[in-house]
C-alpha cells in the first residue's frame, strides 16, 4: 500500500466506528471498552521488547447488524493490542475473550456470539511511504453457519477495507493523515500521556 506505515493509525479503520462503517456496512458498533493505560507494565509482562513495543492494549466490543441473506446480529468481546517494532513495522492482534468474561459485555439483550480465534494485521515497510499488509482472520460466526456461506462475506469485507483505506492513506499535504501524524509525533515526544508505575509525579 502507499502511505505511512503506522499501526495505530491503520487500526482506526478497524476500531473507529465511523471509519469502520465506511467499508463494513454490517457494523452497528465497535469500541474500546476497557483500555489498558499502563503500557509500561504491559511491556514488562511481555518481556521488554521481545514482541516489540506494546503501544495500545485493551478489550473491545463489536456488534453487527442483521445481514440481508438472513444472518442475525452478532457480538464479540476481544482482547486486542498493537505492537510496534524498531524497523517501522507494526502488528495489530486480537483474540476472543472467554465466556466467563461475559460480565464485561455491555448491558442489554445478548446476541449470538461470533468468535475471532485469531486476528492479526501485520504492516511491514517496503520503501519510502510504502508498506505491505498481511491480514489474518480465523472467525467463527456462531450459530452453526456453514463456512461456504460466511467466507465470501469476510473476503468482500476485507477487500472493501483496503479500497477505502488506500486513498485515505495517500491523503497528502493538509489531509487528515498529515494532521494525525503531527499530533502523534507531538505525543510521542512527551511522557505526559504515558501512565505507569515506573514514573512518579
Amino acid at each position: 500500500m502507499e502511505g505511512p506505515c503506522h499501526g495505530v493509525m491503520f487500526a482506526e479503520f478497524i476500531m473507529n466506528v465511523e471509519k469502520r462503517q465506511a467499508w463494513d456496512p454490517q457494523i452497528e458498533n465497535v469500541c474500546e471498552m476497557y483500555p489498558v493505560y499502563d503500557l509500561d507494565t504491559a511491556n514488562i509482562a511481555m518481556g521488554f521488547g521481545k514482541f516489540g513495543d506494546c503501544c495500545k492494549l485493551g478489550v473491545g466490543y463489536t456488534k453487527t447488524k442483521a445481514h440481508p441473506i438472513g444472518i442475525s446480529p452478532r457480538e464479540q468481546l476481544t482482547l486486542c493490542g498493537i505492537q510496534k517494532f524498531d524497523d517501522g513495522s507494526a502488528l495489530m492482534w486480537g483474540t476472543e475473550m472467554e465466556e466467563w468474561h461475559d460480565h464485561l459485555l455491555p448491558e442489554g439483550e445478548r446476541l449470538t456470539r461470533a468468535k475471532s480465534h485469531l486476528f492479526s494485521v501485520a504492516l511491514v515497510p517496503t520503501g519510502e511511504n510504502k508498506f505491505d499488509v498481511e491480514y489474518i482472520l480465523q472467525l467463527d460466526f456462531g450459530g452453526n453457519l456453514p463456512h461456504w456461506m460466511t467466507a465470501p462475506l469476510v473476503l468482500d469485507s476485507v477487500k472493501n477495507m483496503f479500497s477505502v483505506a488506500q486513498p485515505w492513506l495517500k491523503g497528502g499535504e493538509g489531509s487528515e493523515v498529515e494532521q494525525y501524524l503531527k499530533e502523534t509525533k507531538a505525543l510521542e515526544e512527551s511522557f505526559d500521556d504515558r501512565n505507569s508505575i515506573l514514573f512518579t509525579p
